[in-house]
């Protein structure tokens, strides 16, 4: 946070809530006109309520008849219905309107997470967005529903119960003015000391789920390392933390609570007295002190709601501080222009490339051309820079210096559909989701249609598969793809890349880890994806690269090899040559001396 939010967290969060109340609330100001009705018709109700009684009071003390009694009665009834009728109605409203408004920002957080670049995802946990996403959300959720009609309510019957006692005594309205002046005013200075805690509450929460995710991601290595003890030890860490934020947030904040409840008590006492004197004293009747009393309890009810929306605003103020950050994030990945690409095979290009993650230099200096419609074999050990490779060809970074370039367009210079469009990703760890076989293959999208979607699983070889599943494209896939086997899961993400129809595609050994059998199948299903397109193959097994026509080698992030691949197999003097005569030994690059 700033220097100037600390300094004055009120006016910063004030003027944060402003915006995103414009923001959130504007679809929805029919249903939020209808709280607001509701609660002020509420409030009128409840200023209604003592002066019936009064009536009643007196009424039956100098000895109305029963008729009268009794309408009186059915009017309190009515009243007190009509009340609890209306506080309901604003209440199923105002949840209405918190979720509708919540989920909407969780969208746009979660729309806005996915256009930040890799290096600002890097920095951070999942578990720590989703409290981002959802928890910082969730803690808003009253402040869009009730805050401004329950806080102006709440003044507004503060207001009426003030003006109420002036009539009945000046002398008691004036004390209870000051009374209730006094109160807002301690309100006022007690909230700003939980802002902070309520910060470190949001923080800690954030780091406890950020700890969760990693570790439970990571169960299967954890488990068979024997890592479950150290990682439960740095888990009572974790909760230590989060148990001593979460308590002075819930301590600071009961400051106010407790100022203005010990206020209230004090308040109670002094005006019993004095309607009970005064009622001695021949100056006031029973009823007008049981009335007075009542307006003295009901004023609990707007002061107490008044500390509750202040208190639900310090627990809403980090949210929205955090959820300002989030959104004020931006991504290093800038288009300078929003130009789109040729259809069918594109050329790529690697000018004088330099990058590096922080300052660690990953590529120096790295210049090749794939000719459109040619593979490339892209070959090094581990480190070399050839996964840097593939990230920058789709964009999750920028080069440092130099460009890259596909079908002539420098990457800056495209739009991101007409790049995502353009190029297709099939690597060996395939991501699914707990979703339909038809959400898996579209990513939720509404095209193309079935049949297009059948043809495309028959064409990879997963006719078959398909026609076996009871509920065809409406197949639940388990979580992470666990009840398809490996071939299946790389099968499925190929017909993903068909459906793209890209003009590069980016082979991540997909084969890697598959059987001679199940590999068989995925070549065929290669060599109909790859027809016809430009493709670049990182390649971590030599035979791999077998459909290559060129082959660059990298090594610590330098081209130290560059060449058509019979060439290069032909002549003894290359890299690549040594390599395959050493492939019967070690059939992997990074085993390779």
């Amino acid at each position: 946070m700033s220097s100037t939010s600390s300094v004055h967290p009120s006016a910063a969060s004030s003027l944060r809530y402003l915006a995103l109340l414009a923001r959130y609330l504007r679809p929805q100001l029919g249903r939020a006109a209808w709280m607001a009705g509701l609660l002020l018709a509420a409030t009128g109700l409840q200023l209604a309520v003592p002066q019936l009684l009064q009536r009643i009071i007196d009424g039956a003390l100098s000895g109305d008849p029963v008729a009268t009694l009794r309408q009186g009665a059915l009017a309190f009834l009515a009243v007190a219905v009509g009340q609890q009728l209306a506080s309901a109605g604003a209440t199923v409203l105002g949840a209405d309107v918190a979720w509708s408004a919540t989920n909407a920002l969780r969208r746009d957080l979660f729309a806005h997470v996915l256009r930040l670049d890799l290096d600002w995802h890097a920095a951070r946990s999942g578990g720590e967005l989703i409290e981002r996403v959802d928890g910082d959300a969730t803690a808003l959720s009253n402040f869009f529903s009730q805050f401004s009609v329950r806080l102006v309510g709440g003044l507004l019957l503060m207001v009426g119960i003030l003006i109420a006692l002036w009539f009945v005594s000046p002398t008691l309205g004036a004390a209870l003015t000051a009374f209730a002046a006094l109160e807002l005013v301690v309100m006022q200075r007690t909230r700003k000391v939980a802002v902070p805690a309520s910060e470190l509450e949001r923080q800690v929460s954030a780091e406890t789920f950020g700890f969760l995710e990693e570790r439970i991601a990571g169960i299967e290595d954890l488990r068979a390392n024997g890592g479950g003890r150290y990682a439960l030890h740095r888990f009572e860490a974790v909760m230590r933390r989060f148990l001593h934020g979460t308590r002075r947030a819930w301590m600071l904040r009961s400051v106010v609570w407790l100022s203005s409840y010990g206020g209230f008590v004090v308040g109670v006492t002094l005006t019993l007295g004095v309607a009970i004197g005064r009622v001695r004293a021949g100056t006031m009747t029973v009823g007008e002190a049981y009335m007075v009393f009542q307006y003295m309890l009901l004023l609990q009810v707007p002061i107490e709601q008044i500390s509750q929306q202040l208190q639900e605003f310090q627990k809403a103020a980090a949210g929205a501080e955090r959820i300002g950050a989030l959104l004020s994030s931006r991504s290093r990945l800038a288009t300078r222009a929003e130009e789109r690409l040729p259809a069918g095979p594109l050329e790529v290009r690697f000018e004088r490339v330099d990058f590096a993650y922080g300052e660690v230099p990953v590529l120096s200096d790295l210049s090749f051309t794939v000719p459109a419609g040619t593979t490339l074999g892209l070959l090094g050990r581990t480190g070399s820079g050839k996964s840097t490779v593939v990230r920058l060809l789709l964009r999750l970074y920028d080069v440092r210096s130099g460009a890259v370039r596909l079908g002539g367009s420098d990457l800056r210079d495209l739009s991101e559909a007409a790049l995502r469009d353009a190029v297709a990703l099939v690597s060996q760890e395939v991501q699914l989701f707990q979703a339909s076989v038809r959400d898996n293959l579209t990513f939720f999208a509404s095209k193309p249609g079935d049949a297009r979607l059948r043809d495309v699983l028959h064409e990879v070889g997963l006719g078959g598969w398909l026609a076996g599943l009871v509920d065809g494209l409406d197949t639940v896939i388990a979580p992470g793809g666990r009840d398809l086997s490996a071939g299946e899961a790389q099968l499925l993400a190929l017909a993903r890349a068909f459906l793209k129809n890209p003009g590069l595609v980016v082979l991540d050994e997909p084969t890697s880890r598959l059987d001679p059998a199940t590999q068989a199948r995925l070549e065929v299903a290669l060599d109909r994806l790859l027809h016809g397109r430009t493709v670049v193959v990182i390649a971590h097994r030599l035979e791999t690269v077998r459909r290559a026509d060129k082959i660059v080698l990298l090594s610590e992030g330098r081209l130290v090899e560059e060449g058509a691949r019979e060439a290069l197999a032909a002549d003894p003097n290359s890299r690549y040559a040594r390599l395959l005569q050493a492939a019967d030994a070690a059939p992997r690059i990074e085993e390779l001396a």
